[in-house]
């Protein structure tokens, strides 16, 4: 899911005129590469990271890492979470690399009922916050990052219109907010599906479909992916400026404000969009230490250092998350811009695991049917 954070980043970015982030390239890019890596194999100096294509850190702290561990990082990227889940699975048991990263809480359950990890308690794990260990009695993966799906608006038009942005799901169906918010389809999208599991864990399963019907009644409009809802349909992004965009609201990512300052020129002083904080769902992230990791030790050494600060440290400028380690500093502009959400929805993994393919179809029979 968080592929689809990373395509939004660098999209913004794009908007604005800024150069793209790095680490968005081919599928076998290395993010470190100091010459002491070598065939993979017993006593290999080189550990692989499996991961989605949104993987990115900064060249420095892996460097880093090798310096501390003797181990060059080597990244095989696989598309999107839920595409390089899936290469995962069929090759159980010889695995393409040591640890995998990017599976969150949406594809946690699959990920471990395959038995694709081997498990590992992390050094530094107790310092990790206790409610995004979903695994801790088994330690079968370890968490790594958080993010937020939640509304966004454009503060100039609420502004102009002298109304208060919404701040809740509620909020979204009155009738002051009709035909002002675009979202993404649950069935093609990520941050279209999160926004649909926040509905769930906030009005229950009997409940879930009688909100999506007062929203399609309040006009909202749903299309395909992230790319097309934020920087062509909603009037408070860079993107929607320039098409002349007429959609106030629209679902997207707690850390999309910051993004829109940071590739600014010049910066603002102050964001152009905002965080319905009552409209959150929360991401976790996970990695894990594949089954049948050829360079195990490698791998152990490199869940050990994504936990640490220098890499928990090193993220939010880079994939726009929130670290999950204790003392670890967020930088200013990320904290500065961006929302702190102290409530967001979850929903249990197991439980999306047994539902989504359910849900995804009600929504789907009720708003774009």
């Amino acid at each position: 899911m968080s592929t689809t954070r990373k395509i939004a980043v660098t999209a913004v970015a794009a908007a604005l005129g800024a150069t793209a982030l790095a680490g968005c390239g081919s599928s076998d890019d290395s993010a470190a590469d100091t010459g002491s890596g070598g065939t993979k194999g017993s006593g290999s100096k080189t550990v692989t990271l499996v991961s989605h294509d949104s993987f990115n850190a900064s060249k420095g702290v892996l460097k880093e890492f090798t310096r501390e561990t003797g181990y060059t990082v080597k990244v095989l990227k696989s598309g999107d979470a839920g595409a390089a889940l899936n290469q995962e699975i069929l090759t159980k048991g010889s695995p393409r690399g040591d640890v995998f990263f990017g599976v969150d809480n949406t594809l946690l359950s699959r990920a471990l009922d395959n038995g694709l990890f081997t498990p590992y308690a992390a050094k530094g794990i107790g310092q990790v916050a206790a409610d995004v260990q979903l695994d801790a009695e088994k330690h079968r993966v370890t968490p790594v990052d958080t993010g937020d799906i939640c509304v966004n608006y454009d503060k100039k038009y609420f502004a102009d219109k002298k109304l208060a942005p919404p701040k809740t799901f509620d909020d979204l169906a009155k009738p002051a907010y009709k035909n002002l918010l675009v979202t993404e389809n649950a069935a093609t999208s990520s941050p279209g599906l999160g926004f649909l599991l926040g509905t769930v864990a906030t009005y229950g399963e009997d409940g879930y479909q009688d909100y999506w019907k007062k929203l399609k009644d309040n006009g909202v409009k749903v299309v395909d992916g992230w790319e097309q809802a934020y920087n062509e349909e909603f009037s408070g992004s860079a993107g929607g400026k320039k098409t002349k965009a007429d959609r106030p609201l629209v679902v997207s990512y707690a850390s999309s404000p910051p993004v829109e300052v940071l590739y600014a020129d010049p910066q603002p002083k102050t964001a152009p969009t905002g965080v319905a904080t009552g409209t959150c769902f929360r991401q976790i992230e996970f990695a894990g230490l594949l089954d049948g990791a050829k360079n195990e030790a490698g791998g152990k050494a490199l869940l050990d250092f994504l936990i640490g600060k220098k890499f928990q440290e090193d993220m939010p400028l880079n994939m726009f998350v929130s670290p999950v380690t204790k003392g670890a500093k967020v930088p200013d502009l990320f904290t500065e811009f961006g929302a702190t959400v102290d409530r967001p929805t979850t929903v249990a993994p197991d439980t999306i695991a047994k539902n989504r393919e359910q849900w995804v179809q009600s929504w789907s029979s009720l708003v774009v049917k």
